[in-house]
């Protein structure tokens, strides 16, 4: 079994997120990047069914050469190649376009994201890749097992869970429950070592174009000042909740 994992480079979640003076575009400068922790938890799946199951497991990434290290850290966990799509990831539909084009080239049996990116949260590319490829689709994943060509996946509903029966090839986007977060992995020294000497592919773009462009950012409003009121004091919590924050 071939599978793909689709990895995003993200900020880390403790960055101060800046935009350029005009807010149009978001300052790099000084954040540090990491693996979605969506595509982590799908990525250590993939590394279960690597060694119960032989299957082998690529990285892929849209992005310049500064996804790199995202990569690496990736191959340092355990993937046996990764690839890197040169291309400045825009919107979502892009992104699919370009990770459709590497599936179709290299024939995947089963491709794996995170349900969403934490940095836009658009949570729109897996399913769009889904339908580029016209392969089966499972969102907000939370369990997937694997036996021969059939697959038996869990999913996240309102009030509950459902388990779905699909056949391969499928795209499946994952969340914390397709494994557990005490299971996510680490590099060791072993596996950095070894990732430096592991193939890492970049491939040339495809034509596919961004559909849409960012008009600009903004900060959400700050929050204002805590006001605490007395534990005994519900007279004027009710108060302040009608007339201030108008809630009741």
């Amino acid at each position: 079994m071939k599978i793909l994992v689709c990895i995003s480079h993200v900020p880390d979640t403790t960055s101060k997120i800046n935009f350029s003076a005009d807010n149009s575009q978001f300052d790099t400068t000084g954040v540090q990047f990491v693996i979605n922790p969506y595509d982590e938890f799908v990525l250590t799946r993939a590394m279960w069914f690597k060694e119960k199951q032989g299957a082998s497991v690529t990285v892929a990434s849209v992005g310049t050469a500064s996804v790199e290290p995202t990569l690496r850290k990736a191959l340092a966990i355990g993937a046996d190649d990764a690839i890197r799509i040169d291309a400045e990831p825009t919107d979502g539909l892009m992104v699919a376009k370009h990770l459709a084009e590497v599936v179709k080239s290299e024939g995947f049996d089963l491709v794996l994201a995170g349900k969403e990116s934490i940095d836009y949260n658009g949570g729109m590319v897996p399913g769009m890749l889904a339908e580029l490829l016209g392969y089966n689709f499972v969102n907000a994943c939370i369990g997937l097992e694997i036996n021969e060509n059939n697959a038996e996946a869990v999913r996240e509903i309102d009030g509950g869970k459902e388990t779905l029966n699909c056949i391969l090839p499928l795209v499946a986007a994952g969340q914390k429950g397709i494994v557990e977060e005490k299971d996510l992995r680490i590099p060791n020294m072993r596996g950095i070592m070894m990732a430096r000497k592991k193939p890492l592919k970049i491939v040339a773009a495809s034509e596919a174009q961004p559909s849409s462009t960012t008009a600009k950012y903004e900060k959400p409003a700050a929050k204002g000042a805590c006001k605490l009121v007395d534990a005994g004091n519900i007279d004027e919590l009710i108060s302040l909740l009608h007339n201030e924050a108008k809630v009741i």
